[in-house]
């Protein structure tokens, strides 16, 4: 098959794909995941039926495709508010700051789907990946003395994490701003570890 073909082929799959992620995504949105069939995508996609079933064999696999989606745009979302930022504390601060918006207002998922949705190799590995690209950060702050160094780098970006994790469900600009605040005090310099 001719190169040129074989990429038009490949930019239609994708079309088709990001549509009916896109529709879900709207659906979910708008009617809960209860309220999600493959019918209703299809239709709000614009697409058959039938072309939508040779991408995805059922809804769960559809909500698993878009929340990886989600995951893998936030990542580079962090990594774009890294590159351009400078300054180590101030592109630690950035990008803390982003995340924290990023699963901002997002509230839980229900008990079934939050299972569903966090389970998974690519969800392990989105995991492991921001908490390695953090501590890269949180490494190259420390080496400029903007964060203590009395604790080591990992730890410091597991305790970032989590305690950023409570901006899940703030829907206040103002809160979550004080939650980042509040986080990124305990990594001055000055702040004596306890224990």
């Amino acid at each position: 098959m001719p190169r040129l073909w074989s990429e038009t082929i490949a930019a239609h799959r994708d079309a088709v794909r990001d549509a009916a992620l896109d529709a879900t995504a709207a659906l979910v949105a708008r009617h809960g995941v209860t309220g999600v069939t493959m019918s209703q995508i299809a239709k709000d996609a614009g697409i058959g039926r039938a072309t939508l079933y040779k991408y995805f064999p059922d809804v769960e696999s559809m909500l698993r495709a878009w929340h990886e989606r989600q995951i893998d745009e936030h990542l580079k979302h962090l990594h774009r508010v890294r590159d351009e930022t400078r300054g180590s504390a101030r592109r630690l601060e950035a990008v803390l700051t982003a995340y924290a918006e990023a699963i901002a207002g997002k509230g839980g998922h229900d008990d079934g789907l939050a299972v569903m949705m966090h389970s998974g190799e690519h969800v392990a590995a989105a995991h492991r990946h921001l908490r390695e690209f953090v501590q890269e950060l949180m490494a190259d702050a420390v080496a400029a003395g903007a964060v203590r160094e009395d604790v080591p780098a990992d730890e410091l970006t597991r305790y970032c994490l989590h305690a950023l994790g409570a901006a899940r469900g703030l829907h206040d600009p103002v809160a979550i701003g004080r939650l980042v605040r509040t986080t990124l005090a305990g990594l001055r310099p000055d702040t004596p570890a306890r224990g």
